[in-house]
């Protein structure tokens, strides 16, 4: 059983859709992502190289968002997914994007996607 650890409402404006408006002018993402990895050595040890370092990956999220454009939030997501899996202590990752401002004719509150990925 793994351990979790949660950052919730990473927000960062990016170029991301297929419609050239959305390429052009921007909007703003929200990210949560669930860490799945195993504290205890971390705990025993009081070490922070020991699990994950929430401040980076954060960080590296709301790079990976105001970063290249892609046309399809799938594609963010798996981004997201596959950095976040570049961290020694995370072994499955759980990705919730969401796109507030996506352009639809109805009302609508938000469209996520939501990934899960692990090592292996």
């Amino acid at each position: 059983m793994l351990d979790r650890i949660a950052i919730k409402g990473l927000r960062a404006r990016g170029h991301h859709g297929v419609f050239p408006r959305e390429r052009e002018l921007g909007q703003t993402f929200v990210v949560d992502v669930v860490l799945g990895l195993d504290t205890r050595p971390a705990a025993s040890g009081d070490d922070l190289e020991a699990t994950a370092h929430y401040g980076v990956i954060a960080e590296e999220v709301v790079g990976i968002v105001t970063g290249d454009p892609v046309d399809l939030i799938e594609t963010l997501a798996q981004r997201i997914a596959d950095q976040c899996l570049t961290h020694v202590a995370v072994r499955e990752v759980e990705v919730t994007l969401h796109k507030p401002d996506a352009p639809i004719t109805v009302p609508f509150d938000d469209v996520t996607i939501t990934i899960v990925r692990s090592r292996g």
